[in-house]
């Protein structure tokens, strides 16, 4: 991607702390959507070099990422919405509670919010929508690495707590293997009820 081309371009225009935010998870079945705001330096000294879609990258290589981007941002927050309140509002309007709160819990606050894809979200603040924009704006990018970290992790903490279904391997996605694991145990406390229906005969995972 064009490293900082867009940040720059509201720079010039007053915008200096221009924050990317995307968001993780909105089509497993199975734990919370979450959601990274990211306010990258536009300082040499503090530029990150590789930062991409995280789709896009190996899983040693967004870890490497991560840790350069907590370091040098001028600001980052990671929330998460459970799968609870994605059941209670629908995944949609969970995403843009999610982004809302990554965006609003940014210290120093943004001057301006890039959301990738096509949302719109409840802010007081400027703010812009970019299609596949984790693979044209790097703040946007970088919010796409801190958020797919997070989730991993916690995915791979519900695997030990859950071991049935992978999740692992599956990062709760919709997996032969976790549709099959479904069916044959039932679900578990981190499942969204609303994405199971079709295979999910009313079991809860004793």
């Amino acid at each position: 991607m064009d490293e900082l081309t867009t940040e720059r371009e509201y720079a010039a225009q007053g915008y200096f702390f221009v924050a990317g935010v995307d968001e993780v998870g909105r089509g497993p079945l199975a734990g919370p959507v979450v959601c990274a705001a990211v306010i990258l330096s536009l300082e040499e000294a503090r530029r990150i070099p590789g930062i991409d879609d995280s789709k896009k990258l190996s899983p040693k290589k967004r870890e490497q990422l991560a840790a350069l981007i907590r370091e040098r941002a001028r600001a980052w927050a990671v929330a998460e919405v459970s799968n609870e309140v994605i059941d209670e509002i629908n995944i949609l309007q969970a995403t843009r509670l999610c982004m809302k709160r990554a965006v609003e819990a940014l210290e120093p606050r943004a001057d301006v919010v890039l959301v990738d894809g096509n949302m719109t979200l409840d802010i007081a603040l400027p703010q812009c929508a970019f299609v596949k924009g984790d693979a044209r704006i790097a703040s946007i990018g970088a919010a796409s690495i801190l958020a797919k970290v997070h989730r991993d992790a916690l995915m791979r903490a519900f695997a030990e707590r859950y071991p049935e279904y992978g999740f692992e391997r599956n990062m709760g996605y919709g997996t032969a293997a976790h549709i099959a694991a479904i069916r044959e145990v039932g679900i578990c406390p981190i499942h969204r009820r609303t994405f199971v229906t079709k295979f999910w005969d009313g079991r809860l995972k004793s």
